[in-house]
C-alpha cells in the first residue's frame, strides 16, 4: 500500500496523530499546518491520492483548498469540522469535498473512511476494463470505462462520488435507490450507512450540474421516505 494522502490541521496534535494511525497502514503521509504551505504542495508537482482537509486553517481556508483540489484534480477529499457547522459542511461537500468528519473523531474511523474512499477511487480510475458498457439515459451519457458524462452532448463535470451516484441510478433506471444501498454500492463501510446528510448534498449538487428544478425533476427525482430514481421516459 503506497498510496499518497496529505493531512492539513493546524491542531498538531491532531495532524500528528492522524499521521501517525495512516503511516501504520503503510500510507505515505505528509502534513501540512496551514492552508499558504497546502497549497503549495496541492499545486505542486507532488501526486497524491487523497487529502484530509481541516475547514478552519491559518492562511488559506479548507473550503478554498477542495475548490482549488478540484479544479484539476479528483482525488478523494475528507473534510474535518467542528461541532455544529453544518453549513460549512454543506459547503464542502457542494465544493467537491467527498465526505466529512466531525472533531473529535476516533482516529481509526478516520483510517476507515480513508480506506472506503481508495477504494472507490481506484474503482473509478481503474474503470472496470470488463465492462465497456455506455449508459444512455434522457440525453445523458455515461461511459463506465472512461469516466466521462456528457448531457445532450455537451461534457458534464463530475467528481468521482457524483459520478458513482448518477451511474448506479442509471443502472437502475426506473428503480427507487435508498440513500443507505447508494452508501453501500459506493463505499462499501458501515459508517456510511449512518448519514443520509451525505448524499442528501451530492444529489444537490449533481441536480445543479444537470440543471434539474427540485419541484419538477427531469432526472433525478426524490420518492419521498424511500430514496431517488431516474425514470427513462
Amino acid at each position: 500500500m503506497n498510496e499518497k494522502i496529505l493531512v492539513v490541521d493546524d491542531e498538531k496534535e491532531i495532524a500528528d496523530l492522524v499521521k501517525l494511525y495512516l503511516e501504520n497502514e503503510g500510507f505515505q503521509v505528509a502534513v501540512c499546518y496551514d492552508g499558504n504551505e497546502a497549497l503549495r504542495l496541492i499545486e505542486g508537482t507532488q501526486e497524491l491520492d487523497l487529502c484530509v482537509l481541516d475547514i478552519m486553517l491559518p492562511g488559506v481556508s479548507g473550503l478554498e483548498l477542495c475548490r482549488k483540489i478540484r479544479e484539476s484534480h479528483t482525488y478523494p477529499v475528507i473534510m474535518l469540522t467542528a461541532k455544529g457547522e453544518e453549513l460549512d459542511k454543506i459547503t464542502g461537500l457542494t465544493l467537491g469535498a467527498d465526505d466529512y468528519m466531525t472533531k473529535p473523531f476516533l482516529p481509526l474511523e478516520l483510517v476507515a473512511r480513508v480506506k472506503a474512499q481508495l477504494r472507490r477511487y481506484k474503482r473509478y480510475n481503474a474503470g472496470a476494463a470488463q465492462n465497456e458498457d455506455v449508459l444512455t439515459v434522457l440525453g445523458l451519457v455515461l461511459n463506465s470505462r472512461t469516466h466521462e458524462c456528457l448531457l445532450d452532448e455537451k461534457p458534464l463535470s463530475l467528481t468521482p462520488t457524483e459520478f458513482s451516484i448518477l451511474k448506479i441510478l442509471c443502472q437502475k433506471q426506473g428503480q427507487v435507490v435508498s440513500a443507505e444501498e447508494l452508501f453501500q454500492l459506493i463505499w462499501e463501510d458501515e459508517y456510511y450507512t449512518k448519514n443520509n446528510n451525505t448524499i442528501t448534498v451530492h444529489i444537490r449538487h449533481l441536480r445543479e450540474k444537470l440543471g434539474d428544478s427540485f419541484e419538477n425533476p427531469k432526472y433525478i427525482k426524490t420518492v419521498w421516505g424511500c430514496g431517488y430514481k431516474i425514470e427513462g421516459r
